[in-house]
């Protein structure tokens, strides 16, 4: 399985704390080993799922789309204005 990262996931990822490196890493394994962890958006979003998951305090949220056996990591952010930047994000490409 490859594991693809969009530009918008790197820029927030190169912002990240290496503590905070190591938790998205642990998460990322755990979508590649069961992609049906997070839940899957209908809508505009249909084919995006995202899972959810907490970094010290704060609640994250992972956008992913599997690709066949590959998965694209597409975003990461908190909640506030998630949903509408993903949905523009994705619009975009």
């Amino acid at each position: 399985m490859k594991i693809y990262q969009s530009s918008l996931f790197e820029k927030k990822v190169k912002k990240m704390t290496k503590a905070e490196k190591e938790a998205l890493d642990r998460e990322v394994k755990n979508i590649a080993e069961n992609p049906n962890i997070g839940e899957e958006k209908k809508g505009d979003l249909k084919g995006v799922f995202v899972h959810k998951f907490k970094l010290k305090t704060n609640l994250y949220l992972l956008a992913y789309r599997r690709a066949d056996k590959d998965l694209e990591l597409v975003m990461i952010g908190s909640h506030e204005n998630y949903y509408r930047d993903l949905k523009s994000y994705l619009k975009s490409k």
